[in-house]
Parts: structure tokens; sequence; C-alpha cells
């Protein structure tokens, strides 16, 4: 008796991101679905207001709904940063976000850009969400570079960088 090779079950397709229009209400009911990592009214107000001018990357899911997003900042001609990375609750741990970062990755790369920088809560706080934020982001080949108080004290800021070229 023989049996079938296993199969493995992908519950989403493979993603796609790309470069698109902004889309703050999209970037609103993202932050939305994820309150332990975007639980400040304020601030994410200020990220609904910068998706309408930042360069503006998404995934949208087969009917066209944008499932992760991402606001890139251009400092200079050498250097890029990821200035907002969200993903559906409903959709993390599927590969959206690693799509997200590949993607601007290869824009980045042919633009000429050879560093890609990212901010996020440091690891002298305790927040285990921002735990596996670090983790995701070492993942995809981002380094600690400096931990400040560039947001005031009680909030650090942990820069990560990743060489592009």
């Amino acid at each position: 008796m023989t049996s079938a090779a296993p199969t493995t079950s992908h519950p989403h397709p493979a993603w796609t991101a790309r470069l698109d229009g902004t889309v703050p209400a999209d970037v609103e009911r993202l932050l939305g679905t994820v309150p332990e990592w975007f639980g400040r009214p304020e601030s994410n107000a200020e990220y609904v207001e910068d998706a309408r001018t930042k360069e503006t990357w998404t995934v949208r899911d087969e009917v066209g709904g944008v499932v992760a997003v991402a606001l890139v900042s251009r400092h200079f001609a050498h250097a890029a940063e990821l200035h907002l990375m969200v993903v559906d609750r409903a959709h993390q741990g599927s590969g959206a976000g690693t799509a997200l970062v590949a993607a601007i990755e290869d824009d980045a790369r042919r633009r000429g850009v050879r560093l890609l920088q990212v901010k996020t809560l440091g690891a002298s706080h305790p927040d285990e969400f921002y735990a596996r934020t670090r983790r995701f982001y070492e993942h995809v080949g981002f380094l600690g570079l400096e931990e400040t108080e560039l947001w005031g004290e009680g909030t650090p800021c942990l820069i990560m960088v990743k060489p592009l070229g």
C-alpha cells in the first residue's frame, strides 16, 4: 500500500506588494485591528495623516482589499525609512509583511538606496508585542543600531538598519 505525498496547505496566496496610491482610510482601519501595537489615538491620527502624503506600499487580497500597508520616507538619496508598517491581525504570520519589506527593498536598490531603516520600541521596554516586531525585523535582515530616548523617557526607540548594497 502506498500513501500520497503529504500536502501543505497555505491559508493565503503568495502575497504581492506594490507601490500604491494613498490609502489613509485603510491605514486607520488596519491600525484598529492591532491595538497592542497601535494603541495611542494621537499617534494613530498622525499615521493616518502621514498616509495622505508618504510613499505607500500595499498588499491586497484576492478581492482588492488592503491587508497590509507600509509608508516609506526618503531622507537622502542613499537612505530610506520604513515609517510605518501594519498588517491586519487576520493576516499576521501569512507573509504579507515579508512581501512588503522585500518589495520596498527591491525598489530601494533600483533607486540606489544603500540603507533601509526602521524605528521600533526598544528591548529595554518589556512589551511582548514589540519583542515580536523586533524578531520579525531581525528575521528579514535588520540589525539593531542604537536605542535612544527619541520618543521620550519610558518609550525607548530602537533604530534598526539594513544595508542594501
